[in-house]
């Protein structure tokens, strides 16, 4: 499948970690990511499947594979955004993600479109 990444599709990503769902004494740490995606494409993208890398701060590497996201896979007409919030829990304070979605045009046409490495970081454990 071809992988052109700013082919189409514009990836936006914020983070915020989760104080009241995270127990950092049973190194348990809660984040939410809220992805938006803007097609800047001329045809509309249905966003099929997820693939996310997240590594901890101990570089212990976990992967998620699944259809769509949150349980839908949006169709994103030109020059809309579909935005969405999720979560991830790691065993460390810091940590990143990272990974694709498969998507596919209108026209039939599968493609990748990447997502950039972004931090998940607990405030207080940057000094």
């Amino acid at each position: 499948m071809e992988q052109k990444p700013n082919e189409q599709v514009d990836i936006q990503v914020a983070t915020q970690y989760l104080a009241d769902e995270s127990t950092p004494e049973d190194n348990r740490y809660a984040f939410a990511y809220t992805i938006t995606i803007t097609n800047s494409g001329n045809e509309a993208v249905r966003l099929l499947n997820r693939h996310w890398i997240i590594t901890n701060g101990r570089n212990r590497i976990s992967e998620v594979r699944g259809e769509g996201v949150v349980g839908k896979q949006p169709l994103i007409e030109p020059g809309k955004s579909f935005s969405y919030t999720s979560g991830a829990v790691i065993e460390t304070a810091v940590g990143t993600m990272e990974g694709s979605y498969e998507m596919i045009s209108e026209s039939g046409r599968p493609f990748i479109a990447p997502v950039t490495a972004f931090s998940l970081v607990e405030p207080s454990s940057l000094h």
